[in-house]
């Protein structure tokens, strides 16, 4: 007797979900580690710029995945877990997409606050707001605030896809598994 295989996400929606993660982790390794390299370093700087550009590109992946998010229909995770766990859900991922558009931004004010734009090749962004020093550090405090709710927003999701596929047994982290898992049939063995 085969099993219906689970109702997932689209393709595109599961491969911009980890692609996603990976740009996240890459923009949390360039920020820590940029501290081993001495101020002024171009290490330094290649770390900086490179934490520039996995945010922007995080920004513009986020928009992507919420434009598919919102075109598309959610498949029902089976069984379903009750309300609360739903609603809790629901919160947290408005939350990391919050963060996800929230932190770029921030961080891009930011840089203009200090009298920076990053340039993409000969492109030149664009500073939207004037070099404000007193600005500039309340920024990097918020900047910092939103990263380290990131850090507990990741890991609360994580957690719940575990707690779900080993605990519940439900079929929720495999709706955005990158691979379809086949369903033994054996009546083929």
């Amino acid at each position: 007797m085969s099993k219906q295989p689970p109702a997932r996400f689209p393709r595109g929606l599961i491969a911009l979900h980890w692609i996603t993660l990976l740009l996240l982790v890459g923009v949390y390794a360039t920020m820590e580690l940029r501290g081993i390299f001495p101020r002024g370093s171009a290490e330094r700087a290649a770390m900086k710029t490179a934490h520039y550009f996995l945010g922007i590109s995080v920004f513009a992946l986020t928009w992507l995945r919420l434009g598919l998010r919102l075109s598309g229909r959610i498949p029902p995770i089976t069984p379903q877990p009750p309300k609360w766990q739903s609603a809790l859900a629901a919160v947290v991922a408005l939350a990391l997409y919050v963060l996800l558009l929230a932190m770029p931004i921030v961080g891009y004010l930011l840089l203009n606050a200090e009298g920076h734009a990053p340039a993409i090749g000969n492109l030149r962004l664009p500073l939207l707001i004037p070099v404000q020093q007193g600005l500039a550090e309340s920024l990097e405090t918020w900047h910092g605030r939103i990263a380290t709710a990131g850090y507990w927003l990741v890991g609360v999701h994580a957690l719940a896809a575990i707690y779900h596929h080993h605990v519940r047994r439900d079929d929720a982290l495999l709706r955005m598994s990158p691979r379809r898992r086949v369903p033994v049939n054996p009546a083929n063995d």
